[in-house]
């Protein structure tokens, strides 16, 4: 935080290895990866990735290609996996910045290996339910019947998959892609196999094979329903611009969607919707200031949001507020804001700083 500044985030590194620490021992006899796209789910990859590099992650998925070559600048010697493969054009990029790509079609397998002196690293990436990425079930039968040819100069490091519900423990669907993909490795070549991300490390070692890819939970979002809460990792915070008295039946913002019900104080906050606050929180979001919690109130608007403070006396013109943090838990916020975790952290756009602490 600087004196000039009226809105910041707040990364905890520490928080972030620590979690990454719970699912290497949840991992067991498995790995685990660490997954940083979207510029490590909106908190910085290029602070987030060597943090965890240093609490021995060795493995890390991105989704784009920039996203992989802007991550070897800071990690030299770790496995860096592309998600969104390895079109034609792609290639030499790739190879370049020593990338590992996962490899989604028969049309991408062709385009990475074509011209190779030697076999190239790859990740084969199977579908077994998503219907994103993936060989399809022809493909992969395709692939089985000829992968001697198709793979000659590929050398699948991992095959994977990604599971639809992983974050619903009783969903049948695990289990059905679960024996999907098992029926997918008995037809092509032994190689480390992976299936799940943070929610499917918690339906146990029949999901983990070799590796498991924990993503949203590595920054604190709650990888099951109803599952173990993580340590938080962002914390939201914006100064209070100005106080001011309302009167009963006074409105308060934008279309006056909010009309006093007794006389209250409002508190206008530094931060709005540009930086990343959903408009669907208007007049239901929670915050945290002068000691407790109080409720936005109106809408919304760019830079600024309004709370009811009249509960709260202590609260002053200059004071730090919390809108996301210990105080109020990422899935809350997500929650009222008919969202999810991945859309709150990603979608934040204000300066960061980074503690040590957990």
């Amino acid at each position: 935080m600087k004196d000039f500044e009226a809105a910041w985030l707040t990364v905890r590194l520490g928080a972030i290895t620590e979690n990454y620490k719970d699912f290497r021992r949840l991992a067991g006899s498995a790995a685990a990866a660490g997954v940083v796209k979207a510029d490590g789910y909106g908190l910085g990859a290029e602070f987030v990735a060597p943090a965890l590099a240093a609490a021995g992650c060795d493995t890390f998925f991105v989704a784009r290609l920039e996203e992989g070559i802007a991550l070897r600048r800071v990690l030299k010697d770790e496995r860096i996996f592309v998600l969104d493969g390895a079109p034609a054009d792609a290639v030499p990029a790739l190879i370049a910045h020593r990338l590992i790509p996962a490899l989604n079609t028969l049309a991408q397998i062709a385009a990475y290996g074509a011209g190779a002196s030697g076999p190239r690293d790859a990740a084969i990436h199977i579908d077994t339910g998503m219907n994103r990425l993936g060989l399809t079930q022809e493909e992969l039968s395709l692939l089985a019947a000829e992968w001697r040819t198709r793979l000659r100069t590929i050398n699948p490091v991992l095959l994977m998959s990604h599971l639809a519900c992983g974050d619903e423990p009783k969903n049948k669907m695990n289990g059905a892609q679960l024996t999907r993909f098992r029926a997918a490795l008995a037809m092509l070549p032994p190689a480390p196999a992976s299936l799940v991300a943070s929610g499917g490390a918690y339906l146990g070692p029949a999901y983990h094979f070799d590796l498991i890819r924990p993503g949203i939970g590595l920054y604190g979002g709650a990888p099951q329903e109803g599952g173990p809460p993580l340590r938080t990792a962002a914390i939201l915070s914006a100064r209070v611009l100005q106080l001011r008295r309302i009167d009963r039946g006074e409105s308060v913002g934008y279309a006056a969607t909010f009309h006093a019900k007794r006389p209250t104080m409002l508190a206008t906050v530094a931060l709005g919707y540009a930086a990343g606050i959903p408009r669907a929180l208007s007049n239901k979001g929670i915050a945290h200031a002068g000691g407790g919690r109080a409720t936005y109130v109106g809408r919304v608007s760019m830079d600024m949001t309004i709370l009811d403070v009249t509960d709260l006396p202590d609260t002053k013109v200059g004071d730090v507020v919390e809108l996301l943090g210990d105080h109020v838990p990422l899935e809350e916020m997500a929650s009222l804001a008919g969202t999810n975790a991945y859309e709150i952290l990603t979608g934040l756009k204000l300066p960061r700083h980074y503690v040590d602490a957990a």
